[in-house]
């Protein structure tokens, strides 16, 4: 489950990414500048997409670490409460 889970964030990330760089891509090959200039834009961007891409995964990472704690403190939450209610059960 937790790779399935992982599997298809990515899976709906890259589209997007990858459409935003084409996108851009495209935009800045039909603006009227020269090739340096366009090439520089094109460097300038491909490194701030790469840094909020970074960030955007470790962000994503912390997220799911904290979402992968909540489930287990609720599962062990979950497995006192059923045991102190057997028990209350069992000596009724």
């Amino acid at each position: 489950m937790k790779e399935e889970l992982k599997k298809k964030g990515i899976d709906m990330l890259v589209p997007f990414l990858v459409g935003g760089a084409v996108g851009a891509g495209v935009a800045l090959l039909l603006a009227p500048k020269p090739g340096k200039e366009i090439r520089n834009d094109l460097k300038r961007f491909a490194t701030t997409t790469k840094d909020r891409v970074t960030l955007a995964v470790d962000r994503g990472k912390g997220l799911y670490e904290e979402g992968r704690a909540a489930v287990a403190s609720a599962i062990d939450a979950g497995k006192t409460a059923f045991v102190e209610g057997k028990e209350k059960w069992q000596h009724a």
